[in-house]
């Protein structure tokens, strides 16, 4: 049985025993900043830190994960979801929080049978069996001035830090079993991606194109679907529109990403395309688009520097005289986020490391022949990369050899 097969017949996840490495790895950071605990914040809309560090992808409400620098840490969850809390958390220590009901409403809402406890309480409860005179706060960028407040007020005489970069430094290399779970995130967002190939025609609405590519990627086992931009002739200028009820025309360029998460893994793919009768313009388009891709993944590499890769597609645009539809960067960071560091530039030093997950989002802007871009998830090896799934590549191939592309 080889390894597909095998990785086929069980299911693809994060074991409870990297949960606890992933704590362990905190708290060496933690010590090393001197931090008694750390508080990891998310919700519905910044979840990333927090599936991260305990499994629990909080829905509609908030949540967070203290770790402390012994013991087990504590999960936080609102009374609606403290079910669902339970039945994701890698942690068994779960309170529940009133502050961090619907996240979208100010209203007070009354949980007659919830179990509260309170920020006051536990922090209390951790200074009596921890020092507690240092905490790191990570996720401030994304809570409410409510939430921040209440925590704060719970922790007088203790020393406050902003402690995000410590979850981006975790996260930036990933284990073999992160690497498993991006695959798959992969392989159902080209399954995806193929359905809304298939169904693009001349009379489709962009609607329809978003709608087989939603149905295809959560047949094959998406448990969210993060994204799904799709925009057509003129709207292909709106960098990253929203599907609409645009009816496609013959000749219309497309511009199409998908992005599908699998046990907090977040997989995108994207790739050029013109429905009906082509222009030379827009072939030439295409072509410069997949020409620096080439170019990106040639540079990219374990120990070369991140601002090689990124001058690299910046050259060859210059070169091209397209330089002013070139609008950002041409790589990113993937993960539990579909973008997260790292995210170079070409003054960028820091290299390339065995492990690192990326996507390349090779665009163009506002070009007269069209607007588009190339996503495309890689793993960073010794040797170069590995195509975390086979269709970007493959389309690539097609184009190269025939102008066109069929799946």
């Amino acid at each position: 049985m080889n390894e597909k097969e095998q990785m086929t017949m069980t299911k693809i996840e994060i074991p409870s025993s990297e949960f606890t490495a992933r704590v362990n790895r905190l708290r060496k950071l933690m010590s090393e900043r001197q931090l008694d605990a750390c508080f990891v914040y998310g919700d519905e809309y910044r979840r990333e830190n927090l599936r991260y560090i305990s499994n629990y992808w909080p829905l509609f409400e908030r949540g967070a994960a203290i770790i402390p620098s012994q013991g087990e840490p504590i999960v936080l969850a609102a009374p609606e979801g403290e079910m669902v809390c339970r039945e994701m958390s890698a942690w068994p220590d779960i309170r529940v929080i009133p502050d961090f009901a619907c996240v979208t409403v100010p209203d007070e809402i009354d949980y007659p049978q919830a179990n509260y406890t309170n920020f006051q309480s536990i922090f209390q409860g951790l200074k009596e069996r921890h020092s507690l005179k240092r905490i790191g706060i990570v996720g401030l960028d994304a809570m409410s001035t409510n939430v921040w407040t209440a925590i704060e007020n719970s922790l007088e005489n203790i020393e406050i830090v902003n402690a995000n970069d410590l979850l981006f430094s975790l996260r930036m290399v990933k284990t073999e079993h992160e690497i498993h779970c991006l695959r798959e995130a992969a392989r159902m967002a080209d399954e995806g991606y193929k359905a809304l190939l298939k169904e693009a025609a001349i009379g489709k609405t962009e609607l329809e194109l978003a709608a087989a590519a939603h149905q295809a990627a959560m047949r094959a086992g998406a448990e969210f679907i993060p994204f799904c931009i799709v925009s057509s002739g003129k709207r292909v200028d709106t960098i990253i529109g929203r599907a609409t009820q645009k009816v496609i025309e013959n000749g219309d360029m497309v511009m199409a990403a998908l992005a599908v998460q699998y046990e907090g893994y977040v997989a995108t793919i994207g790739f050029p395309f013109v429905v009906g009768e082509i222009s030379e313009g827009q072939k030439a388009l295409i072509d410069l688009l997949i020409e620096a891709e080439e170019i990106a993944l040639s540079r990219l590499r374990a120990g070369t520097k991140q601002g090689w890769l990124v001058a690299g597609v910046k050259e060859y645009f210059n070169a091209k005289a397209v330089s002013q539809y070139d609008l950002y960067p041409p790589l990113h960071g993937c993960g539990v986020a579909e973008a997260e560091s790292p995210y170079p530039n070409e003054q960028s030093t820091d290299t390339f490391a065995v492990g690192m997950t990326v996507n390349t989002d090779i665009s163009l802007f506002g070009h007269p022949d069209g607007s588009n871009r190339i996503e495309e998830g890689l793993i960073v090896t010794e040797e170069g990369y590995e195509a975390m799934s086979p269709l970007v590549r493959e389309l690539c191939r097609q184009w190269k050899e025939t102008g066109k592309i069929s799946v």
